[in-house]
């Protein structure tokens, strides 16, 4: 046997973009390790790292085509199965329109180089506009916000953990999940050294979470009411005369428009809806504008909920107020090597509500329509409707909103093609299932979550093993796919064009290629290079019009009655008296997470906690099977006990679900637990952004009979 060699690249299941480091004897994985010389990481690693190594050897794992057949799955060649593809997909569109064609794509594409940079191609060569993903059941309004406050999608303010002197935490939990629109490996320790310099962390959540556990303060709120404790923070902002620009005093616009609005929502008005006492409102606010630097964080549940929208302009809002953005220690820009809005023109046209969906028209952005609506364009006929699909490392069926009666509207496609490495709940619909490489296997540079981190640093990893005769890279069958669907042969040009080519193009023409950045230096440099903290560079960064930021955009301006009518409805529905809410678990990411046997061995996480006296009143035991029923559907799940809960909400986790009966799935798809998208409900999403609201859904529980 060979030597016992190293290999170092960053971890990319989760957005943290942990660095390890792998051990390995010829094609034998050792060990799975945190890169102790990585410079963002430092060895700090989670156990989800070891996914990697279980995803390379699972027995279950496709590596070429199969085929759905009336007598069962059989393999198919890639050249059949390609031409098939085509051929279907193409008659299609030719019979009922280019958007018969739809697209969906999935958590993984956001963490994969090459489906990262050869997916633009390919969706234009679909030519549909029938395109949805996982980031509306998840990101959206902050994409939104960033779109019309400061010109641009992805120009995302990061809060700066390492510098501040006190966080607010709204309906997030990045102990756990490692951040989320805020890539920083290590949260703890990032948290407890602001306690170290005499700083404070709060956490504002309907469930103690581990990160609030952590914090120095935790404040139970209503689920879904963070927009009214923002709006209320505002106005003491202005009722104290507290505002404070500092260097962008000439570049915001709409401040007494904001003033004027927040005039309704004062600590006083909107306690008895949040649940937290007016004076600790009143006093949550002293404390962040009296901090040397503070940053307010609000995300899953503050982003994934019939608010979405308003909660991420008003944390941008406050941040901005309070003289907390563009500066140390508040909400920053980063400027990544790769930088996705290099050739982002000021001023350039929003795609936002350019196109809506026919059934509940709700609005196209970012190339995307909201998922909420794929099973309703699939079900409903006329002009337009959903034929085919292709899906790409995508599980909907678990991730989106009412996900079983999606499944039931995949029943009804005409064709339909996933690009995936299980066979699972939605792949099972597949006519055709196209297998690539994943993790160890496939090159990394993470793009998109440089562009959401909390320093600046860049780091590429090579392959670990090339992958196996008869397998292909996600790139590769992206490229033949675009061609097939263009009818073109690839020009030499661009067969041999490599996610590594597109890469060293961008770096050496990016903020740190006259430094010399190239992909070569990174390949010299294993572990990675640490470019620094991120700095003030709003002028340099933004991309409206006028180079200000927009404090006040209309569109949330308009979308304020919605929520003020939040304070004259009652709290409650008679039949569904509660709120459930979801939760991150630190060993589940997407389903894939689910296949590794070491993640989800041992107790089954997945339960519905209850608060105490909510299970005295209805009688229910501790670990004794219940019934959460909402108006979308209805599951069995054992209850947990705990005054971690607030009194009236319930929560069961995110993306499980791996249980569902199907004689056609792999053996590893029978992992315990049921998928709280089966209660979600696919009409509940926030109008403005379109983003699926998974939290606070209405529901029912009682003993199961």
């Amino acid at each position: 046997m060979s030597e016992i060699k190293s290999h170092y690249r960053n971890c990319n299941i989760c957005e943290a973009m942990c660095g390890l480091e792998i051990k390995y004897q010829d094609k034998k994985i050792i060990s799975i390790k945190g890169d102790q010389k990585d410079p963002f990481s430092k060895g700090y690693h989670c156990s989800k790292a070891m996914a990697l190594q279980d995803f390379y050897q699972d027995k279950d794992r496709l590596k070429t085509p199969i085929r759905r057949t009336e007598n069962g799955w059989e393999d198919i060649s890639w050249q059949a199965a390609f031409t098939e593809i085509a051929e279907k997909l193409k008659a299609s569109q030719a019979q009922h329109g280019k958007n018969a064609l739809a697209l969906y794509l999935g958590n993984p594409n956001a963490h994969n180089l090459g489906n990262t940079l050869f997916l633009k191609p390919f969706i234009k060569a679909l030519g549909t506009l029938n395109r949805f993903s996982s980031a509306s059941t998840d990101q959206m309004p902050h994409h939104v916000a960033a779109n019309f406050m400061f010109g641009a999608g992805m120009l995302i303010p990061i809060p700066d953990i390492d510098r501040t002197d006190f966080m607010l935490i709204i309906g997030a939990n990045p102990v756990v999940s490692n951040g989320s629109m805020m890539t920083a490996p290590n949260v703890i320790g990032r948290l407890k050294a602001i306690q170290k310099r005499a700083g404070k962390v709060v956490v504002i959540d309907p469930r103690r979470t581990h990160t609030a556990k952590v914090a120095d303060q935790h404040l139970f709120i209503r689920p879904e009411k963070d927009a009214l404790l923002l709006l209320a923070m505002i106005n003491r902002v202005f009722a104290t005369n507290s505002l404070n620009l500092r260097h962008l005093d000439n570049q915001v616009k709409g401040i007494d428009g904001l003033e004027q609005l927040a005039k309704s929502y004062c600590a006083e008005t909107v306690a008895e809806f949040v649940g937290i006492e007016a004076e600790k409102i009143c006093s949550l606010a002293d404390e962040f504008m009296s901090a040397n630097s503070a940053v307010c964080y609000s995300r899953m549940g503050a982003s994934t909920q019939t608010f979405g929208g308003l909660c991420q302009w008003l944390t941008n809002a406050l941040n901005i107020i309070t003289g907390n953005f563009d500066r140390a220690g508040g909400a920053m820009f980063p400027q990544p090597a790769f930088d996705l809005l290099r050739n982002h023109k000021k001023g350039h046209k929003s795609s936002f509500g350019q196109h809506h969906t026919r059934v509940r028209k709700l609005p196209f952005f970012n190339g995307e329509f909201p998922v909420a609506a794929l099973a309703e364009e699939i079900q409903t006929q006329g002009e337009g409707q959903i034929k085919t699909l292709i899906t790409i490392a995508g599980n909907p069926v678990l991730s989106s909103p009412s996900g079983h009666k999606l499944a039931e509207a995949f029943k009804e496609l005409d064709y339909m093609v996933c690009v995936d490495i299980y066979l699972n709940e939605t792949t099972q619909y597949a006519n055709i299932i196209l297998p690539a490489t994943t993790g160890i296997e496939n090159s990394h540079y993470d793009i998109f979550f440089n562009s959401f981190s909390v320093r600046n640093t860049v780091k590429y990893s090579a392959p670990l093993f090339e992958k196996e005769d008869g397998q292909r890279n996600d790139y590769e069958i992206l490229k033949e796919l675009t061609a097939r669907m263009t009818d073109t042969v690839i020009p030499e040009h661009l067969k041999n064009l490599t996610p590594e080519i597109i890469l060293d193009t961008e770096l050496k023409n990016g903020p740190y290629g006259e430094q010399g950045l190239s992909l070569q230096k990174l390949i010299d440099n294993p572990h990675g290079i640490d470019i620094g903290p991120l700095m003030p560079c709003i002028t340099e960064r933004i991309k409206t019009t006028d180079g200000k930021v927009d404090l006040l955009p209309q569109l949330y301006v308009d979308d304020l009655p919605r929520l003020k009518a939040v304070m004259s409805k009652p709290a409650r529905y008679n039949d569904y008296p509660f709120d459930l809410i979801g939760r991150r678990l630190v060993k589940s990411h997407n389903t894939w997470t689910q296949n590794s046997a070491r993640l989800v061995k041992g107790k089954n996480p997945c339960t519905l906690e209850i608060h105490p006296e909510d299970a005295k009143i209805l009688g229910i035991a501790n670990g004794q099977l219940v019934s959460v029923s909402s108006i979308s559907g209805q599951v069995l799940i054992n209850a947990a006990i705990t005054d971690d809960i607030q009194r009236g909400v319930v929560s069961m986790p995110q993306g499980w679900g791996h249980n569902q009966k199907n004689t056609n799935m792999s053996v590893a798809a029978t992992q315990p637990g049921v998928s709280i998208n089966d209660l979600t409900d696919v009409n509940r999403v926030d109008t403005l952004t379109g983003n699926a609201a998974l939290n606070g859904t209405p529901v029912a529980v009682k003993l199961a009979m």
